[in-house]
């Protein structure tokens, strides 16, 4: 194993010592958001896990149109810039199962997960989150949990035949939304069962022994559960130790694990340190980082009309606006409401759909005229505070330059430094 997989494997162990020990999951295919995490990484001197979803990244290229090992260099073009030692590097596969191609006859959809796994173990993938839980055509919405372990060690036994050489680490189970976010309220939000998590975790260690793939189950290192913390459009559930103390307390009947929790973008930095201690202790965080870039191109926007007026520039959001209304498949149906709600929702809702349209050109043009025009000028302080104002105190401390670049990267970065503050070792 690298250093850093070998080091993500201990984690259970840490925990059962009374360690705390945890590991920030990036949830991000954006070139900016995954340059401030290799450069937060490297400031911090830790490991940087990167995950992709099935979705955003699979053998037929997904949303981003990269495959498994396009991901790879994807990433290491970035981190070879920032100067992010490779070692340090974890690449995770995440929600890996039938679910892109749930539309399909299980045995269809089920090869092509196959086909899936197998490239993201042959690109090097080190951290596999593999996920059945879903029905595909003529099932039911959700699966049982024995059939969802038998196509989970399925899936392992095809993982375990296309290694590169490195023998990853592997997450099981599922109790958050399919990839794109919760659709449902969040009055109703409840913790998992600690009966639940107990039965999961069984139920695939047999599942994997009946395929002979024991070496691999032993490398399993966490379940995926609900610890009562989600978000929606304008809402945060912030994480209640006192609601998921039994469930924490299984981990000392299962020491192999630790817990995963989804979904914690948005929570205070106390509340994501307390999950740690509780031994949730890989938080995963995809939207808030995105959301956070994208405030600070908003402010970046603002600032521009301020520093350097163009009547020929036309303001980002309004761009955005553009792009969004003309290809709603990525918010229409996450957004109910009045249209004025659904306006308010695509620019500024926390489950961030925005972010899938930062790649269409119009937006990446939008983008590179805003920052060419503010160039490498210094900001005032001043419009920092006004805009800025997730900034300020770092900017006046001179931890990070008033450039347009370094402000957007900035944003991104302060909110890792929540989830270092949570996930550092004492």
């Amino acid at each position: 194993m690298t250093n850093a997989t070998e080091r993500l494997r201990q984690l259970p162990a840490l925990h059962a010592d009374g360690k705390r020990a945890g590991i920030t999951s990036v949830c991000s295919a954006h070139p900016l958001v995954i340059e401030a995490a290799l450069a937060h990484g490297k400031a911090w001197n830790a490991d940087v896990l990167i995950e992709a979803t099935c979705n955003q990244v699979n053998q037929d290229g997904g949303y981003t149109g990269m495959t498994p090992a396009d991901f790879r260099r994807f990433v290491e073009v970035i981190a070879a810039k920032v100067g992010f030692p490779l070692e340090r590097l974890i690449l995770g596969g995440d929600h890996l199962g039938p679910n892109p191609w749930k539309d399909r006859p299980a045995e269809e959809a089920m090869a092509k997960a196959e086909a899936m796994i197998a490239a993201f173990a042959a690109a090097g993938f080190t951290k596999i989150h593999l996920d059945t839980s879903m029905g595909c055509a003529g099932e039911t919405v959700a699966l049982d949990d024995r059939t969802t372990a038998e196509r989970a060690a399925r899936l392992a036994a095809v993982c375990e035949a296309n290694l590169a050489g490195t023998k990853p680490v592997y997450v099981v189970g599922t109790e958050v939304p399919v990839p794109g976010g919760a659709l449902e309220a969040l009055d109703h939000l409840q913790v998992t069962q600690p009966e639940a998590a107990l039965a999961t975790v069984e139920v695939h260690r047999e599942a994997f022994t009946a395929r002979g793939l024991d070496d691999a189950f032993s490398r399993a290192i966490a379940a995926v559960v609900q610890p009562g913390v989600e978000f929606g459009n304008a809402d945060v559930v912030v994480y209640r130790p006192e609601a998921a103390r039994a469930l924490s307390a299984t981990l000392g009947q299962m020491p192999q694990f630790v817990f995963e929790a989804h979904s914690t973008d948005y929570q205070p930095r106390e509340a994501l340190k307390a999950l740690v201690d509780d031994g949730f202790s890989i938080l995963k965080v995809g939207p808030g980082l995105t959301f956070a870039l994208r405030e600070a191109l908003y402010g970046l926007d603002a600032i521009a009309a301020v520093l350097v007026p163009d009547v020929d520039r036309t303001p980002l959001p309004a761009v955005m606006e553009e792009v969004m209304l003309a290809a709603p498949g990525n918010w229409k149906k996450y957004y109910p409401g009045t249209p004025q709600q659904q306006a308010v929702e695509r620019h500024f809702s926390f489950s961030d759909r925005i972010r899938y349209y930062w790649p269409e050109p119009a937006a990446g043009k939008a983008v590179d005229d805003l920052l060419a025009a503010l160039g490498d000028r210094s900001i005032p302080l001043t419009l920092v505070s006004q805009y800025l104002g997730r900034l300020y105190v770092k900017v006046a401390a001179g931890a990070v330059t008033p450039t347009a670049r370094a402000l957007l990267l900035g944003s991104v970065e302060a909110v890792l430094d929540d989830y270092a503050f949570a996930t550092d070792a004492d």
